[in-house]
């Protein structure tokens, strides 16, 4: 009740500073509906017919708010802390794991090597039952992880289960700072070229790309060529973005500038240190995950003509958060510019469902220039020089992994396997194993074939036509042809069954390497990058 007089005083304060505001005045406004929401909060707790939880309902209002206004403007409450720390310095207090809800409990995919949780005995595929003694059935990973982020050197008890075994376990753990590398991996491809992974643009991220790049160079001295991978990087810090940038262009060139409502915060950053490398080729990987900071980075490249952009359309995230303390430990993050890149243009999408950004038509997006000349387009995302399918576009791969059939089968699979051979040397060979799980597990998925026979069904019988019997031949034709799909997209399957196996034995280092040496996306950049002409020939709008 303490906290609910403060907020109704701080209403009477501003009701009574506003009073003698004619009602248009925006000010006006605010305190008018600050003292509607007080006292609809005051009678909601006072009568309503159960008891609730003010602190819940607050929060529910909060996000609310927050969430009319655009999917990157959060509200980061006390105990979300160690989120928001992670990041931005990719570093939290907590056990070390990845996880999902898959049925029931929230899972464990993912291990950091060394951490807590890796340390304990955990392994992916075990499935969180309680949290010191607490059921955590129906909890999502976000409520878990709230719980399992803390303190460091506190204790924790997770009871778990495990598939294989027959009752469930308790493993006591210890937290600890877990630091997530944003430079996980880098290495060479081939004896030409070079391969550097950022996962996110959290502190030090430009320092640590130079430095891989610098080692490629001193390890290679007749390096050709440099594959940089932004996929799946969500973004962080801008003035990383910055740093990065710098790694391959030179000081005191544009990288971004900032514009919002307050103008005396608009800013334009530059690059303020001589480049690591102004020469060697570049392919930069991006697809629909490469978001905010990663779009900055692979936009300049694309702008200055430095290097060649390779994949999907980003995601098409071109604003920029600050945060802002809000009292009791709080943080409210808000957008409060857009980002603006050497060409001038802002990648922004303008259209969102259900928190995801729409395609934009290119008719629809302004065109801009390179300082070669190419045209570029703002909106909805960058725009690859070269654009190349994703497999995990393909409806039967979708399905595989959204219903995390993969996943389990390779839990399956360890199970039976105390070890594998090396990541370079490793193969999966047990194909038709894994054919027959997929049946036994009642995998079924959608074709785009299908959902439009189902529009078809639907229109025709609007309308007056009879076709159900066409429409269910052309259906059991379509569920003859679903049979073959699995061996007909085998490649691509094993390659991330491999990946996967990969993960568990070898954690993220392996995962990576095992995902290059399937990834038909580094295959062509590695082409690429070994035309020269070819390679100056988009750079060039040639290509």
């Amino acid at each position: 009740m303490k906290r609910f007089f403060q907020i109704a005083l701080v209403a009477v304060i501003l009701a009574t500073t506003f009073a003698a505001l004619p009602p248009d005045n925006k000010y006006f406004e605010i305190a008018k509906n600050i003292e509607i929401f007080t006292n609809l909060y005051k009678e909601v707790n006072a009568l309503y017919v159960d008891e609730v939880d003010p602190g819940h309902l607050m929060r529910v209002g909060i996000d609310a708010m927050v969430g009319s206004l655009d999917p990157f403007t959060n509200y980061i409450s006390e105990s979300e802390i160690e989120g928001y720390r992670f990041q931005t310095e990719g570093k939290y207090n907590g056990i070390g794991a990845i996880s999902k809800k898959i049925g029931d409990y929230v899972t464990i995919t993912e291990l950091y090597e060394g951490q807590a949780a890796d340390k304990s005995g955990i392994r992916p595929g075990d499935q969180i039952i309680a949290v010191d003694g607490k059921d955590a059935k129906g909890k999502t990973p976000d409520e878990v992880n709230e719980i399992l982020r803390g303190a460091p050197d506190s204790d924790l008890k997770l009871t778990i289960r495990r598939p294989g075994e027959k009752s469930d376990f308790d493993v006591n753990l210890v937290r600890g700072e877990v630091e997530v590398p944003n430079v996980p991996y880098y290495g060479m491809l081939n004896d030409d070229i070079g391969y550097i992974a950022l996962t996110t643009f959290t502190r030090d991220a430009g320092r640590n790309v130079a430095d891989a790049l610098r080692a490629l160079k001193k390890d290679h001295p007749d390096l050709k060529g440099v594959v940089f991978d932004l996929r799946w990087n969500g973004g962080g810090l801008l003035n990383e973005a910055v740093n990065v940038s710098n790694v391959f262009i030179p000081k005191g060139e544009l990288v971004v500038t900032t514009k919002g409502k307050v103008q005396e915060w608009d800013r334009s950053f530059s690059t303020l240190s001589g480049a690591v490398d102004e020469e060697v080729p570049v392919v930069v990987l991006i697809n629909k995950r490469s978001a905010s900071a990663s779009e900055i980075v692979s936009g300049v490249l694309q702008d200055y003509d430095r290097g060649i952009l390779l994949g999907q359309r980003s995601y098409g995230k071109g604003l920029v958060q600050n945060t802002r303390d809000i009292g009791y430990n709080a943080k409210l993050k808000l957008t409060t510019a857009k980002y603006y890149i050497p060409s001038g243009r802002c990648i922004q999408s303008v259209e969102y469902h259900d928190g995801e950004p729409i395609d934009i038509a290119d008719d629809r997006r302004t065109p801009f220039k390179t300082r070669n000349g190419r045209l570029v387009l703002d909106g909805g995302g960058v725009k690859p020089d070269i654009e190349v399918a994703e497999i995990t576009d393909i409806p039967i791969i979708k399905s595989l992994l959204d219903k995390d059939i993969i996943f389990n089968y390779v839990t399956q699979f360890c199970l039976k396997h105390d070890s594998i051979d090396a990541v370079k040397d490793f193969r999966f060979t047990q194909f038709d194993e894994f054919v027959n799980y997929v049946e036994k597990s009642d995998f079924h998925f959608e074709t785009e074939s299908e959902k439009m026979l189902k529009s078809l069904e639907a229109q025709s019988t609007e309308e007056g036509y009879e076709l159900k019997t066409q429409i269910a031949a052309m259906q059991k034709l379509i569920e003859q042809d679903k049979k073959q799909t699995l061996q007909e997209y085998k490649k691509p399957i094993i390659s991330l069954i491999e990946k996967e196996i990969a993960s568990r034995y070898y954690y993220q280092t392996g995962k990576i390497q095992m995902g290059l040496r399937n990834d038909d996306e580094v295959v062509k950049a590695i082409e690429i990058l070994g035309d020269k002409a070819a390679y100056q020939a988009v750079l060039k709008g040639k290509g």
